[in-house]
């Protein structure tokens, strides 16, 4: 399929407002898709990449402007693009402004192209490609590949390639969509296609089987060792509504530390962070304990926590000192060492365990390890509320977030919050906010970031809801301002307005309505607890969210 093809499908699936039409016209593209299917499933969601794997473009939006600039004339710059995107608001809608099929293309650097069309095939071939590019002079090489690539595009098609690159897709096909659609598309369940995609992480490979082979053809696909799947999450509740919702709890500590998910194929360990990014060589003596213990091939949900030198739990701060290590890890082994506590087993020597009672998953995770292993989680089961309370003192005093509150005989569920697991915590409700924007401080601190615009998502993009200042320090300040400058894309006085990147966790004392934010509502004295690490944007609370903490959903 010729890439020219593919994004005139986009453009009319963006202009689609309802969800069944957006479903058949995705239905559509994928039945028409030939051998580009598994690229297409993977394209309509702004990926390039399956959802498992580590690997991405390293394509910020300078770079991408740079290349637009370049294929679009002389007389522009990656300024006037970004001015552009000032006015206009939206990248495709910028690239597809300019006229940039006009230039040489790839053909001009000796790396193939030409005036021919630009197909599906060919543009996901350099993309990764240019995903491989890695060293001295990597930038300057991948802006030279994007622009090969943006002159052999007409006005559409660069529109969607510059979404594409800067994972902007956001035409309104999300992950249900596709599910939906593959399903639609070769006749098979979506129970099915659902399974397999929970297992996999893998649209592509999950559309190609539905095509190919069918039903069995799903049925076929499995856990695999090394290829991570999203994590269960939990929803917040009350020890009175799960005893009422179910005849006992499983009770376990809730660790305030970050999630990992172990993969042992009987020899090698691999450790991933719950956005199924690799962290295995930050993290090497939990990968000697697992490699030291286990004799049989695994797959381990679990949690990480950075202790003191007696063993007491640190900050979750601190645990994220050590995932975001990538040299001296010795070092920084020596001033902060971390303890994994397993807590639930997701394969174990050729079984797959996803759709076993938790009850069951958590005895077979006890077998792995020697009885006296600190390594496991205990887990308690009680329909008495006084004893669960107990138990949850006594997570506090360990020094612990709060304790977890299970349905025992629940299967396990990969990317879904449903009220299977829920989180039982003293602290005030929190938000997980995206930083859209932020003002620079005066005086002393008018170098530094002083305030910070929070947003959550909506099916456009995001609306705020208030702005944090509290609960930073100033060593908190330096360090976000540090951070937060590559993502500034366009500064009006001390306003600044920031590329959505970075995630904020953030109490509150109540959420009211509001005229004073385009969502509708106000956090009422808003405070920042952390840069939530373990987070994407896609993770992000959304209105819909803030719409039922306030009552209104």
């Amino acid at each position: 399929m010729e890439f020219a093809a593919f994004a005139d499908r986009a453009e009319e699936i963006e202009a689609e407002s309802a969800d069944t039409a957006i479903t058949e016209a995705v239905t559509d593209l994928f039945a028409a898709a030939g051998p580009d299917l598994q690229t297409l499933a993977r394209f309509v969601q702004g990926r390039v990449f399956p959802a498992y794997e580590s690997r991405t473009l390293d394509i910020g939006p300078r770079l991408c402007y740079e290349a637009i600039a370049r294929a679009a004339g002389q007389n522009v710059s990656a300024d006037d693009v970004e001015g552009r995107l000032a006015d206009m608001g939206e990248i495709g809608t910028v690239a597809a402004s300019y006229d940039l099929g006009g230039q040489q293309g790839l053909a001009a650097f000796g790396v193939g192209g030409g005036s021919d069309a630009l197909t599906v095939a060919e543009l996901d071939e350099t993309l990764r490609d240019l995903a491989a590019v890695e060293g001295s002079g990597s930038q300057g090489t991948k802006v030279d590949i994007l622009f090969g690539l943006f002159s052999r595009c007409a006005s559409t098609e660069a529109g969607y390639l510059a979404r594409l690159v800067l994972s902007e897709m956001r035409i309104g096909v999300g992950e249900g969509t596709v599910r939906d659609a593959i399903a639609a598309a070769f006749d098979v369940p979506v129970e099915g296609v659902e399974r397999a995609i929970q297992v996999s992480n893998d649209y592509g490979m999950v559309a190609e089987a539905a095509r190919d082979e069918g039903e069995a053809g799903l049925n076929t696909i499995t856990l695999e060792i090394g290829r991570p799947v999203q994590a269960m999450l939990a929803q917040a509740g009350t020890v009175a509504g799960v005893l009422e919702d179910w005849d006992r709890a499983a009770v376990e500590w809730k660790y305030d530390g970050a999630r990992v998910q172990v993969h042992f194929d009987g020899e090698d360990a691999r450790l991933f962070s719950r956005n199924m990014e690799e962290v295995t060589d930050p993290l090497p003596e939990v990968v000697d304990t697992v490699e030291s213990t286990l004799d049989a091939p695994v797959i381990l949900d679990g949690e990480v926590v950075a202790v003191d030198a007696d063993g007491d739990p640190l900050p979750f701060q601190e645990v994220l000192r050590r995932f975001r290590r990538k040299h001296d890890v010795a070092a920084a082994r020596e001033d902060v060492a971390v303890r994994l506590h397993a807590f639930d087993c997701l394969h174990a020597d050729g079984d797959d365990l996803l759709d076993a009672p938790l009850e069951t998953r958590h005895d077979r995770l006890e077998s792995l390890f020697p009885a006296d292993s600190d390594v496991v989680s205990r887990m308690w089961l009680s329909a008495n509320p006084d004893e669960i309370a107990d138990l949850e003192g006594d997570a506090l005093a360990a020094g612990q977030e709060g304790i977890m509150l299970k349905d025992p005989t629940a299967a396990y569920s990969p990317g879904k919050r449903g009220k299977h697991w829920r989180k039982r915590k003293p602290d005030v409700e929190t938000l997980d906010c995206v930083v859209t924007g932020a003002e620079w401080g005066e005086g002393r601190r008018a170098n530094v970031l002083g305030s910070f615009e929070l947003s959550v998502r909506t099916a456009d993009g995001y609306v705020t809801v208030g702005n944090v200042a509290t609960g930073i320090t100033d060593a908190e300040l330096d360090d976000l301002t540090e951070r937060f400058e590559p993502h500034i894309r366009r500064e009006d006085g001390r306003d600044v307005v920031l590329d959505p990147a970075v995630v904020f966790e953030v109490g509150y004392e109540e959420i009211q309505a509001s005229q004073s934010y385009d969502s509708g509502y106000a956090l009422r004295f808003p405070r920042f607890l952390s840069v939530r690490e373990d987070k994407t944007l896609d993770d992000a609370d959304s209105l819909e969210r803030v719409e039922r903490l306030a009552g209104d959903g």
